[in-house]
């Protein structure tokens, strides 16, 4: 199936591994081009080069440079601003926006102070929400958009750290209200709820290596589908939802967990 993002601008925040690497290498395969970000220079130059390779195997030859990749911390408001830019500069304008970075540490809330729960803000929230703000009057410009939060299952239930559970939560119902508002720009936002996923350096992947009998426990207790999810499952349903495929859908939250999540 074609989806019609060929030559489409993607911006994808926390990008250098994992679902935002993932989602970069799908949207590269579309025919997109696409801007990768992290505050790792080495690891962002290593996955910029694995995309340049992808581009060069699809024969990408119409495309000068497919990829462009912005070394950035993605919590300030210099950061972000200095990714949307250098997308417009190299590429002329912005038509996807993947909002995937994030981080949120913390225990109960009798034990999580100011700092942690503004730390899950700071790395989360409000790098959505600057990005978005960034994008949404270039995308005006072309005429039409797509913006999704990578979100969470916890975002949609308990489970997981509270202040994970809160930035979550706050992303999908931004999505929401996003996708009300920008309706009329042709501009649609929506939010993607994966399960849990395991990757190479991941937090699953750590937790499996150092306890395997839990971890599989864990997955046979909560995961029907019996196995971890991949980061291109997931990949693959963000690549659809930003494409003109999926052109009426707009303001939803898609789980993509195997069954694990237990809201209605």
């Amino acid at each position: 199936m074609d989806l019609g993002l060929t030559n489409k601008v993607a911006i994808v925040t926390g990008s250098s591994r994992g679902l935002g690497l993932a989602s970069a290498a799908a949207l590269v395969r579309e025919g997109c081009q696409v801007t990768i970000c992290a505050r790792g220079e080495p690891r962002l130059n290593e996955a910029a080069a694995e995309l340049q390779e992808l581009a060069r195997a699809l024969n990408r030859a119409d495309v000068a440079n497919p990829v462009v990749s912005v070394v950035a911390d993605l919590a300030t408001p210099e950061g972000i601003a200095s990714v949307v830019t250098r997308t417009v500069d190299v590429f002329g304008g912005v038509d996807i926006l993947v909002n995937n970075v994030g981080l949120a540490r913390g225990a109960g809330i009798a034990d999580t102070g100011d700092a942690e729960w503004a730390e899950a803000l700071d790395q989360t929230l409000f790098p959505a929400i600057r990005a978005s703000r960034l994008a949404v009057p270039h995308m005006r410009r072309r005429g039409a958009g797509a913006i999704v939060m990578i979100a969470s299952i916890w975002g949609r239930e308990s489970g997981g750290r509270m202040t994970y559970n809160a930035v979550k939560a706050a992303e999908i119902s931004l999505a929401k209200s996003m996708a009300r508002e920008l309706a009329k720009d042709k501009i649609r936002v929506f939010s993607v709820a994966p399960g849990s996923t395991r990757f190479p350096g991941g937090s699953w992947d750590r937790r499996m290596l150092e306890d395997p009998e839990g971890t599989t426990a864990f997955v046979e207790r909560e995961i029907p589908w019996g196995r971890f999810g991949t980061v291109d499952e997931i990949a693959d349903v963000v690549t659809f939802l930003v494409s003109p495929r999926s052109s009426w859908v707009t303001g939803a939250c898609i789980p993509v967990d195997g069954g694990q999540s237990r809201a209605f």
